[in-house]
Formats: structure tokens, C-alpha cells, sequence
């Protein structure tokens, strides 16, 4: 099969791309040339830009394109209309933070975010409702032959918002470890190399519309995927949990500090979308296990990423919050 990869030397385009060819498929990416760009040799590499060079792609012909780095949907469109003739599918890369309410779980028919302004090109402003716009595009300009892959938090080697590999990191050091408010809290991830062959899978079927993809299959907690982990690792780790009242008071930044918690009830649902639409259309979900190990290994050669929660500031947390002594 012939691929268009739009991005994919970064994060979850890099997966996408190592799986398409590791599969055997031909591969083309197109970038700026600016992330990685030594990565896959053996794939073809077109180099320009989504908002105004798009010369390289004009008479080319693929059965698929994965669309990776879709953000604002003037953008979106240029590839997308060029592309109309020249692919048969288009997956697009979308997000759970398309939909309007996050206070509770939601699926693929839950309301979707609006533009208060309909120019707006403000991606961290309104990054959900962008990307809810750029599926009405797609949807505007290849109907049934385009799906819309709404990800959750994608993890796993190569991640560099460490917003998952905190955890491996400090549960391989063992020792005592301050979790997050209570072990019941739920919570949802899902591996890029799994999203990534599953997408793939995507471009040669006939499945059209909007997916929640995430994971696990069935619902989990914070205290079960830790637990899992350290067993996973052979860790001799502690898990102390402070109350999140007490941590917000303290000033820890949920989701930035400590990873996989998100407190405020306005967003209760972001990690409790309904996936099974995704699960019966053959998304495959690897042991939160296997993708801890992996991000271990990978993180451990990779270099300091986003900054977390200090081990000087967990210790100075220990000692005022429990009866243990650190």
C-alpha cells in the first residue's frame, strides 16, 4: 500500500511511519523538514509546508493519507482538497478535546466545541473546538472515506510532554512515592504504537465518522495502572497518597506535575470517553505493562523532557503530608 503520512518524525507520526514500513508498505512523508529529518532513509521524503507549499504533493497518487499535524482547519483544507483526487481514505488525527462538555463521559454524539470566533487561528486557545472544525472539512470534502481518530492521551516511547512517563521514571527508583489524591480515580491512556497500527488498518477498510480511541478497554484506576507498573518494573515502591485538595492548596499542577490526575470537575470526563466504537472496529490495546517498560528504557536514554514534580518537592510533600519519614 502506498502512504501518505502528513508529519511523522516526531511523536505519534513517527510511530505511524516505523509501523508502515516494518509492515511493508511504501511509505511517503511529508514535513518541513525540521524534526528528525535523518529518520527513515528508506521511506520517501517530500519536504514543504502545509500552509502554502504544498507544490510536492501535485500529481502524486496514494491509497491512503494519515493526517498526523492537522491543528487549524484553513490549513487542513489546503491539503485536503489538493489531496481529493490523490488518496482514496484520509484518516485524520482528531481529539477528545473536541467535544463541549467535559464535565462528564461522553461519546461520539456528545455536543462538539464551537468558535466563539469563527477566524480564530488560536490553537492553544481553542485547540478542541480547531479540531472539530477541521473534521467538518474533512467530512465537507471526502464524506464517507474519511474517519476521524478522536485520541485521548497518547503515551509511550518518544513522548515528550512526559505526561505519562513520570511514572515509569519514578516508579523504577523505588523508595517512597507521593500519589495523587485516591487510588479510585479514573483515568485512560493509550499507547501511540497502538493507535498508530491501528490506523494503518483504517486507511484499507471502509470505516467512516469519529472514534474515541483510548484505552484501557475496560474502566481502571490511577491506583490499579501504578500498581501495575511497579509490579512490572520489580520496583520496591511506596505509594502514599495526599489528598488533591491539599495538593492543589500546596500548589502542585495537576497534569503537568503529577501526571494522569486531572481534579477539577469540570473536566471529571476527559479521561472516561466511551471507546467502544474503536474496540469493534479492531483497535488493539497493549498491557499498560509492556508500555512501561517501553518508556523506561526509551526515557532513560532520551534526556531531561517536561518539567514534573521535583523529588526535592515530593520529599518537602511526604514529610508535611504523612506520618512517614523522607
Amino acid at each position: 500500500m502506498r502512504l501518505l503520512v502528513l508529519g511523522g518524525t516526531a511523536f505519534l507520526g513517527r510511530h505511524v511511519v516505523a509501523e508502515a514500513l516494518e509492515q511493508g508498505h511504501e511509505v511517503t512523508i511529508f514535513t518541513r523538514g525540521h524534526t528528525n529529518p535523518w529518520l527513515f532513509p528508506e521511506a520517501e521524503h517530500l519536504t514543504g509546508d502545509r500552509d502554502g507549499n504544498l507544490r510536492p504533493l501535485v500529481g502524486r497518487r496514494w491509497e491512503g493519507v494519515i493526517d498526523t499535524s492537522g491543528y487549524v482547519p484553513r490549513v487542513v483544507r489546503q491539503s485536503a482538497e489538493l489531496l481529493r483526487c490523490s488518496v482514496v481514505r484520509y484518516v485524520f488525527v482528531s481529539s477528545v478535546s473536541v467535544y463541549a462538555d467535559h464535565s462528564r463521559p461522553y461519546d461520539e454524539a456528545a455536543p462538539l466545541a464551537t468558535l466563539d470566533d469563527p477566524a480564530s487561528e488560536d490553537i492553544w486557545t481553542n485547540y478542541g473546538a480547531l479540531k472539530a472544525v477541521c473534521e467538518s472539512v474533512l467530512d465537507e470534502i471526502y464524506g464517507s472515506r474519511t474517519c476521524h481518530i478522536r485520541a485521548g492521551l497518547i503515551v509511550g516511547p518518544h513522548d515528550p510532554t512526559n505526561r505519562f512517563t513520570y511514572w515509569p521514571v519514578r516508579i523504577a527508583e523505588g523508595g517512597e512515592i507521593l500519589a495523587p489524591d485516591t487510588p479510585e480515580t479514573l483515568v485512560q491512556y493509550i499507547d501511540a504504537r497502538d493507535i498508530a497500527r491501528w490506523m494503518i488498518k483504517l486507511v484499507a477498510s471502509d470505516v467512516s465518522g469519529p472514534m474515541n480511541a483510548t484505552g484501557p478497554a475496560e474502566p481502571t484506576s490511577l491506583g490499579a495502572t501504578l500498581n501495575r507498573i511497579a509490579a512490572a518494573l520489580s520496583s520496591d515502591c511506596r505509594f502514599h497518597w495526599v489528598d488533591g485538595a491539599t495538593l492543589l492548596e500546596e500548589g502542585i499542577k495537576p497534569w503537568a506535575e503529577l501526571p494522569l490526575w486531572q481534579p477539577d470537575r469540570e473536566y471529571a470526563g476527559l479521561l472516561q470517553a466511551d471507546c467502544s466504537r474503536a474496540l469493534a472496529a479492531e483497535l488493539e490495546l497493549r498491557p499498560v505493562e509492556e508500555t512501561a517498560r517501553d518508556t523506561l528504557d526509551w526515557a532513560r536514554t532520551a534526556g531531561e523532557q517536561r518539567p514534573t514534580l521535583t523529588r526535592d518537592r515530593e520529599r518537602e510533600l511526604l514529610r508535611k503530608h504523612t506520618s512517614i519519614a523522607v
